[in-house]
């Protein structure tokens, strides 16, 4: 349970179609698969594609999966008339990214009016195991009066 009131009713639409539009995330196949008010979970399957030279997914890769589990839990939380942009984030690479699949968790810690902090973290799942691979830090900026979407969708 969450211990955030989201600021629009309609949070997890507004979440799910931004998600929607990012290429990136779906290029790379993660999928949003949790969305309550300040917490957001992204899950991604295995792609050799997307592994470095051990076979590992990239840490690039796990970054950006992590950013947009923590933008998303952030920006449920924000007004509907808002959009969101990452200020900055640390992320540390605790274990090789190595599994089936990798789940992004972001949850708010703070909200405020402009700034949101949010803890970050991703899993690694192996045969039913799971490692935490990563963790960092982030915070993100509400951008209030500007659509999410861009002119003309």
């Amino acid at each position: 349970m969450s211990a955030f009131t989201p600021a629009d009713d309609a949070f997890a639409e507004r979440v799910r179609a931004s998600f929607g539009r990012q290429k990136f995330m779906s290029m790379i196949g993660a999928r949003l698969v949790r969305v309550e008010p300040g917490h957001v979970q992204i899950e991604l399957p295995y792609r050799d594609d997307l592994s470095q030279q051990h076979r590992f997914i990239h840490g690039g890769v796990t970054a950006a999966i992590a950013d947009s589990a923590g933008g998303y839990a952030a920006f449920s939380l924000f007004p509907a008339d808002a959009t969101i942009l990452t200020v900055e984030f640390k992320l540390n690479l605790l274990a090789p990214a190595e599994g089936q699949t990798f789940v992004a968790t972001g949850k708010a810690l703070r909200s405020g009016r402009t700034l949101t902090v949010c803890n970050l973290e991703v899993a690694a799942v192996a045969d039913g195991v799971t490692t935490i691979c990563a963790t960092g830090l982030q915070t993100l900026m509400c951008l209030r009066g500007r659509p999410d979407a861009p002119p003309g969708t």
